[in-house]
């Protein structure tokens, strides 16, 4: 039997790089191993995925060259970043750089970059429909991510660039309908009459294995990944199907949302606007029976409430 081709996957525990661990291990028999690299290998999390049948590895974004160390042997890697955790475009776009360079030099033959679409593209920073924050991005997480691309490129990497989307396991939590003083329950998105791609954050990783097992076919290539494109009254509907009563959809103005006095409100406030005014040129970008063909399990929303029923069935 063949050696099998080791897939290191950075933040294998969090949600896009845990979904593609477990979905390498869920195919046995397929021609991936998988290395999860974390920086903290004790977590319970990682010890998680080790039980599993990972192969944990310790590394830094950071730190060049542990992450070059981590990415040694390995025919493919998913590198991600999470702009949440410092809120710091420049610290993700020197992390992106880090992980570009040292993959380069383990000699990784496909890399997959989880970006997002840079919205100064379609909204300048002289635009004022929307403020401009720190001082150079609109929506700062997903700029610096589309600045970061041309690192990949300049390191000579062979990379395909996966632009992923808005997770549906927002609702999950935050953004879970709520129940109003008259008991009627409300969906509130800042989407207008706009449609919204969501994509379960299982399915990004799926899709990312779909990748890798097309070789090297996409490298080079931009693939925009969606599970389907819903307007928010849709969303509320589908809402209404599962829980068998009404759910109303309540659409939040941007700039109610720019200030409502969370961290980070301004920029959701500015996200959902580029969400919800460019919707046609995003979702066109996500051509869902081609992400199927790569993701033949891809979730529409409502299968992916279904699944979480239990959940909702709480609210």
């Amino acid at each position: 039997m063949a050696e099998k081709k080791i897939i290191a996957v950075i933040g294998a525990t969090g949600q896009q790089g845990g979904g593609l661990v477990r979905a390498i291990l869920a195919e046995p028999d397929s021609e991936f191993a998988v290395r999860a690299i974390t920086r903290n290998p004790g977590s319970d999390k990682a010890k998680d995925l080790a039980e599993l049948g990972a192969e944990v590895v310790q590394a830094d974004l950071d730190d060049e060259a542990s992450l070059a160390k981590s990415f040694e042997g390995a025919h493919g890697a998913f590198l991600v970043t999470n702009f949440w955790e410092y809120m710091s475009p420049e610290r993700e776009y020197a992390q992106a750089a880090n992980l570009a360079r040292a993959a380069k030099t383990a000699g990784v033959a496909h890399a997959i970059w989880s970006t997002l679409e840079d919205t100064r593209n379609s909204v300048p920073l002289e635009d004022d429909r929307m403020p401009t924050l720190m001082g150079k991005y609109k929506v700062p997480h997903f700029d610096v991510k589309g600045e970061a691309n041309e690192l990949f490129t300049e390191a000579g990497l062979p990379t395909t660039f996966l632009q992923s989307t808005f997770y549906w396991d927002n609702f999950l939590s935050m953004m879970a309908p709520q129940r109003q003083d008259d008991g009627s329950l409300v969906v509130a998105l800042a989407m207008g009459d706009g449609k919204l791609s969501g994509i379960a954050s299982e399915d990004i990783g799926r899709t990312a294995l779909g990748i890798f097992k097309r070789g090297d076919e996409l490298v080079g290539e931009t693939v925009s990944i969606a599970g389907e494109h819903l307007t928010g009254a849709e969303i509320a509907h589908a809402f209404s199907e599962l829980l068998g009563e009404a759910v109303s959809y309540y659409p939040v103005p941007f700039d109610g949302l720019r200030s409502a006095g969370f961290p980070a409100a301004e920029e959701m406030g500015n996200m959902f606007q580029y969400y919800a005014e460019f919707d046609d040129e995003f979702t066109g970008r996500r051509d869902l029976d081609r992400i199927r063909e790569l993701n033949p399990s891809l979730q529409t929303f409502g299968e992916w409430l279904s699944a979480h029923k239990d959940t909702f069935a709480q609210i």
